[in-house]
């Protein structure tokens, strides 16, 4: 079993949406996700929640949670959301970084647009590496 560790500042937005993305369309024995950040936030973003609805994934029971060792420890992966310089480094994991803009405070319109953008990433990462039911 693969883990992906989806990581950004406050993990209340692009990250909580990549776990959600990746868990929902994963073959369950071949991988799963967590999300978490370097300074978590109180609560996920309001627009993230309505924006996740909409495509039928509540994120009503997920919490901000900091990446700790412990937490990455068995990992295999772990993908950052565009932070620049506070994006958080774990030795060892395989590493991408998904250039993704902040979704906190933007348009509805805009935060939809973000999700679509974090949902192909999610696609193309489990195609990739042959995660998908199926393959």
């Amino acid at each position: 079993m693969h883990t992906v560790i989806f990581a950004c500042v406050h993990n209340a937005g692009r990250s909580q949406m990549a776990a959600a993305f990746f868990n929902a369309l994963v073959h369950p024995d071949k991988a799963r996700a967590v999300s978490a950040g370097t300074q978590p936030g109180e609560r996920v973003h309001p627009e993230v929640h309505a924006a996740m609805a909409e495509v039928g994934l509540d994120l009503s029971g997920a919490k901000p949670q900091r990446l700790t060792d412990g937490l990455a420890q068995g990992a295999q992966w772990l993908i950052t959301m565009g932070c620049g310089d506070a994006c958080p480094y774990v030795p060892g994991l395989k590493r991408d970084d998904w250039p993704l803009e902040d979704p906190k405070g933007k348009p509805v319109e805009r935060v939809r647009e973000i999700r679509e953008d974090v949902r192909s990433r999610v696609m193309a990462l489990l195609t990739r590496e042959g995660w998908l039911p199926g393959v």
